[in-house]
């Protein structure tokens, strides 16, 4: 069983960085693929960025060039690095964690419980 406990959500204004902590107890989380999801109001959740046991990553186009996922094994820790934010990127932010096939279709069995990022002027 994996615990994940989201943290550092906040409001920023347009072109802010905010800096996403998703830290696990239970299990160690190098084990498994981890995703960072997010759902805005009255849309569906979308799958930003994933980072894979190996080290690899994958990003949605939305956020190319402007969030950066990363893993500290020592804290057992992922993180979200998200630069020159939008006002589009205002949603409730998840990690999620279990084996590649099953985080990339969005089944995965290991969630938080969600961190809120407002980008607003």
């Amino acid at each position: 069983q994996v615990q994940l406990v989201e943290s550092g959500g906040g409001s920023v204004q347009p072109g802010g960085s905010l800096r996403l902590s998703c830290a696990a107890s239970g299990s160690t989380l190098s084990n498994y693929a981890v995703a960072w999801c997010r759902q805005a109001p009255g849309k569906q959740r979308e799958l930003v960025a994933t980072i894979f046991s190996g080290g690899n990553t994958n990003y949605a186009d939305s956020v190319k060039g402007r969030f950066t996922i990363s893993r500290d094994n020592a804290k057992n820790t992922v993180y979200l690095q998200m630069n020159s934010l939008k006002p589009e990127d205002t949603a409730v932010y998840y990690c999620n964690a279990d084996f590649s096939l099953k985080v990339l279709s969005g089944t995965s069995r290991y969630w938080g419980q969600g961190t809120q990022v407002t980008v607003s002027s």
